[in-house]
């Protein structure tokens, strides 16, 4: 169940839907990508328990997919155009995590939850006050993330270099401000 789903509709302008429904853009592609980079995970981990965690943490990302595109859809936008372009960067991206080992597999997980975590805060910012309903989407959205991120710190994962986690905050700023538009 969307975490909306008892809230109603509050009224917001043509212009405010069309800023929201891009964020939403931008979260349902951060939402491709964690189904590609958590599927090239699993596919190359080697530890059981690492890829149990990034089965789930998979599976809440389903959730978080569906309800940044039914938001999406109520709010008149549409979906990346490069979605397959996202996807198949990032499950190259995952597997390539999980092909050097489950601790740095373990890393890459705590960093990119991390970051998208924070991203989801410069959203909340961004929405118009009388939007909860997004609100409480990306809200949940947060905790979600955040708690992936504690689930791969509780498994062992190491502490990634700054200099991969510079790269990671450029390449999504990248992704990020193409997907407001394409």
């Amino acid at each position: 169940m969307r975490p909306d789903s008892l809230i109603e509709e509050d009224l917001i302008t043509d212009d405010e839907k069309q800023e929201v429904a891009a964020l939403m853009r931008i979260n349902h592609v951060g939402e491709v990508c964690a189904q590609a980079l958590y599927s090239g995970q699993v596919f190359t981990s080697r530890n059981p328990q690492v890829a149990k965690a990034l089965k789930h943490a998979a599976s809440e990302e389903t959730d978080h997919l569906a309800w940044c595109e039914s938001r999406i859809n109520e709010l008149g936008g549409r979906k990346s155009l490069l979605n397959p372009v996202w996807y198949i960067g990032s499950f190259a991206l995952g597997a390539t995590a999980g092909a050097i080992g489950d601790k740095w597999n373990l890393c890459f997980l705590a960093e990119t939850e991390q970051q998208v975590t924070a991203h989801l805060s410069s959203h909340l910012d961004k929405l118009p006050i009388k939007d909860i309903k997004t609100r409480a989407i990306i809200e949940q959205m947060q905790i979600d993330e955040a708690s992936h991120a504690e689930g791969a710190l509780n498994l062992g994962a190491a502490e990634l270099p700054n200099a991969i986690k510079n790269a990671m905050k450029i390449s999504s700023k990248i992704m990020t401000t193409t997907a407001y538009y394409f």
